[in-house]
């Protein structure tokens, strides 16, 4: 796949849907595109109000920075090559898992995937359904 389109985003979602309900945990799920603009969101019944910006955040974290959440965690610790990257583009960048860079068969990054609702294992669980979706469209 090379384009993250609305039918694609669809399906994403429905798999990372899935994947929540399994687990049990209500969850936002949000997928852009490779400009980071959002090409379509969904709250699950009983998700949490502030993981509607979450979700979109990872994502957009993920878009802009071309790497996964969790990834982004590990090098802005203190320390860290990016130490302090989480306060920049007006916090905005999340420094933890559930977002997860969308790339086509050359490897470029075309879009991006964000979930949030659950503990950053579950929401890296949940986001990696959605992005598995991608895979297969």
């Amino acid at each position: 796949m090379t384009d993250v389109t609305l039918d694609t985003a669809k399906e994403m979602i429905e798999a990372a849907e899935g994947e929540a309900a399994e687990i049990g945990v209500p969850m936002c799920i949000a997928v852009m595109d490779e400009g980071a603009n959002l090409v379509a969101f969904h709250r699950m019944d009983g998700a949490l109000l502030a993981s509607v910006d979450i979700a979109q955040n990872k994502a957009y974290s993920s878009v802009s920075l071309k790497m996964d959440t969790e990834t982004i965690h590990e090098v802005s610790q203190p320390g860290e090559s990016l130490y302090g990257l989480g306060n920049t583009n007006d916090g905005r960048i999340i420094t933890f898992g559930g977002g997860l860079p969308l790339e086509d068969e050359s490897g470029d990054v075309v879009g991006g995937i964000g979930v949030s609702g659950g503990s950053a294992e579950e929401d890296i669980q949940v986001a990696q359904a959605g992005a598995d979706a991608f895979e297969r469209s």
